[in-house]
């Protein structure tokens, strides 16, 4: 059954949603993140109930069925993958490449996006540290922490972040924080928990509990 734009962003986001709890997913958090009026949300989980691609109760939220996840696991592996080409063969810096993804993410061709695994040689996550489902729709397994639970004096490198808003990935770039930076816990301030984080052996700097919590890192 073909899916329209709108269809697979609602399927996305509700999966996106669904990442963070097992609980069902209230129609006003799939509001705020469509920008959309709670009514013209309850219609559009009507239709994608009656597809067979969520199960809805008005009052009571939705999740996604087996078939509604596979169709936003595929939107997500399409979005994850045009990111990292954008990044690694076009050029674009990772606060640049979300808008133009969502774009992209709609393009119908499963043996084009096979294509692109293939020629990115199947990478595991994105620019963001994000990961890829597989064209089966597995994703891998990554096991990162918060730089923000890490202890003083311990090494960790950067693998992704919590939050991929343009203005948080903007900070991190002023910071030379970037996938794959190394980074050593030098001290945590025990009134704000800000963390003085030294980076790629520079001069250490702090950087506050807020962004900590958001960046995901790999010991050693």
């Amino acid at each position: 059954m073909a899916t329209s734009f709108a269809e697979e962003n609602y399927l996305k986001i509700i999966y996106r949603l669904s990442e963070s709890t097992l609980e069902d997913i209230s129609t006003n958090a799939v509001a705020e993140l469509t920008q959309t009026k709670a009514a013209s949300v309850t219609d559009m989980l009507r239709k994608l109930a009656e597809k067979g691609w969520v199960h809805y109760q008005k009052y009571q939220g939705v999740r996604l069925t087996e078939e509604g996840e596979k169709i936003a696991l595929s939107v997500v592996r399409k979005h994850r993958l045009w990111e990292v080409f954008l990044v690694e063969k076009m050029g674009f810096n990772w606060d640049e490449v979300h808008e133009i993804a969502e774009q992209l993410e709609h393009i119908e061709s499963e043996a084009l996006i096979n294509k692109l695994d293939e020629f990115l040689d199947f990478p595991k996550t994105d620019p963001h540290g994000d990961p890829i489902p597989n064209k089966e729709g597995i994703l891998p397994e990554l096991s990162y922490v918060l730089l923000s639970d890490l202890k003083e004096n311990k090494a960790c490198v950067l693998m992704g972040v919590a939050k991929d808003s343009a203005i948080f990935l903007q900070l991190l770039t002023r910071l030379n924080l970037s996938l794959g930076a190394k980074l050593m816990v030098k001290e945590i301030n025990p009134f704000d928990r800000s963390v003085s984080v030294s980076i790629n052996d520079s001069e250490p700097v702090f950087i506050s509990h807020e962004v900590a919590k958001n960046i995901l890192i790999k010991l050693g």
